[in-house]
């Protein structure tokens, strides 16, 4: 049986808030039992979607905005897994993700960067990121290059 079969479409459904993102990757992690992914495959999954719900659950729907929900679609393909992430908070700036360039390393502990790791991450490590704007609605979308075929 092929790995494409064992693992139909599923979707999560949460909402933004401080334990989204821990209970999301919970769900998706067991979703994708059927795949077997090795430790690193896991590791990469889970880095890419950690860093994508951080940044809605902190810029999409900051503290003091009304929380909202967060649509996760997953599915397998001979290519990969495909994630879309859908929400309804705030638009990002200039209606595209951040560049995500490398951040210097090699300086003081005092002068190392607090944040700017996220967009390189996630366009390091996943495939066709996309982002549009859809009505009121952000979609990320993005491909992981796990469980190939």
């Amino acid at each position: 049986m092929s790995l494409i079969s064992q693992l139909p479409a599923f979707n999560i459904t949460i909402q933004s808030g401080e334990m989204a993102v821990r209970e999301a990757l919970a769900k998706l992690l067991d979703g994708l039992t059927p795949l077997s992914l090795d430790v690193e495959e896991a590791g990469t999954v889970e880095l890419v979607m950690a860093e994508a719900l951080n940044n809605i659950v902190e810029h999409a729907y900051p503290k003091g905005d009304p929380v909202g929900p967060i649509d996760i679609t997953c599915c397998h393909a001979q290519d990969g897994l495909h994630m879309t992430v859908l929400d309804s908070g705030r638009a990002m700036p200039d209606g595209r993700t951040p560049l995500g360039a490398a951040v210097d390393t090699d300086v003081a502990f005092d002068e190392m960067p607090e944040g700017g790791f996220g967009w390189f991450l996630i366009k390091d490590l996943a495939k066709d990121v996309t982002y549009d704007r859809i009505a009121c609605q952000n979609q990320l979308s993005l491909r992981l290059a796990v469980a190939i075929n």
